[in-house]
């Protein structure tokens, strides 16, 4: 007798309609051990964490939120208090919203705090930063010309004077240094150039030149840096998910200019908008495999090398994009990720 999973294979292979509920079934998202069959939000929490304790994969999240649209205007937003249930009678698992019934209880969603996709806290700073540019994007950019009383380097609380149009309307500055090119290791295209985030400053006297005070320092600011106004961080709303189309990436560098990182860390990647990268996408982190002597062959001088396969090591949540680099926040991490790692659609 043939196996059901065999029948779909060759019906897919013989170009036979499949009916949505078959494909749905075959493709459905594995629970994680021990799911619960609910759960309360309570600050803290975050997307990602909260589908981690109901599914394997969290980035399938989207497959199986079912949002009571009555209660909630953006089905992404979940609050503290409410209560999400795993509804395991289908073929296909749902997480829905509890209705709960309080005395009366309202909330009011334009003061609420939303739970966040990704931990807030680790990806904040780099939400305004880093900063990828063309090569010389910065070269227009007002630049501290002198620093107080002719100090090399400058930290938190001293001065910095600046020519250029610093536009008095700014209060806060970002000050960055023009850093290394960012290079996919496969085409040898350069992507850009990453900026090296230094601190912030705040305009303290329209002069000439003007004068700012450093408010916050990272790493020693000296004269040739550069001003950039400090926008506001976007709120990350984005569900966690996968891309529709393929995405083959590679990880260029990590932030802190380590060789190697792990979980919670950030890292760039080699893809961008051009290439259908979103803010929210989840890709899967492969440790690309190391070109090998042939063992069978370890005395002959002619020995040829062999390419291990890449190994499936973790998952990146892309939370900032430009429109050729992305940055991600590594989600998981079996072993240490590096430059050169592949990045692509789980």
């Amino acid at each position: 007798m043939r196996s059901p999973f065999l029948s779909f294979v060759l019906t897919v292979a013989l170009g036979i309609a499949v009916p949505a509920a078959a494909l749905a079934q075959a493709q459905a998202p594995r629970l994680a051990d021990n799911a619960p069959d609910r759960h309360v939000v309570v600050p803290g929490d975050t997307l990602w964490g909260i589908a981690a304790k109901f599914l394997k994969d969290p980035y399938r999240w989207p497959d199986v939120w079912e949002p009571n649209r009555d209660r909630i205007k953006n089905p992404h937003r979940i609050y503290p208090g409410d209560v999400i249930v795993l509804d395991r009678s289908g073929a296909m698992p749902k997480l829905k919203l509890a209705t709960v019934k309080v005395v009366p209880r309202t909330r009011i969603e334009q003061t609420s705090a939303a739970i966040p996709s990704i931990p807030a806290n680790i990806i904040e700073p780099f939400l305004t930063q880093p900063l990828v540019v063309e090569e010389g994007g910065l070269a227009n950019a007002p630049k501290i010309i002198a620093t107080q009383e002719g100090r090399v380097y400058l930290g938190r609380g001293d001065l910095a004077y600046a020519t250029g149009n610093v536009d008095d309307k700014v209060a806060t500055w970002s000050v960055y240094r023009p850093g290394s090119a960012l290079v996919d290791p496969v085409t040898k295209e350069t992507l850009g150039y990453e900026a090296l985030f230094l601190g912030t400053a705040r305009l303290e006297r329209k002069t000439v030149p003007t004068t700012l005070r450093i408010i916050d320092s990272k790493q020693e600011i000296g004269t040739g840096d550069r001003l950039t106004p400090t926008p506001r961080p976007d709120v990350i709303e984005y569900a966690p998910r996968a891309p529709k189309n393929a995405v083959d990436a590679r990880v260029l560098s990590m932030v802190g200019g380590v060789r190697e990182t792990g979980s919670n860390r950030i890292i760039a990647l080699s893809k961008g908008k051009r290439d259908g990268v979103e803010e929210g996408h989840v890709l899967a982190l492969y440790s690309y495999g190391a070109e090998v002597l042939d063992r069978t062959s370890i005395y002959d001088r002619n020995a040829p090398t062999v390419r291990l396969p890449d190994e499936r090591n973790g998952l990146v949540f892309v939370f900032r994009v430009f429109d050729r680099v992305s940055y991600g926040l590594v989600m998981s991490a079996e072993r240490p990720v590096k430059v050169g790692d592949v990045a692509q659609k789980p």
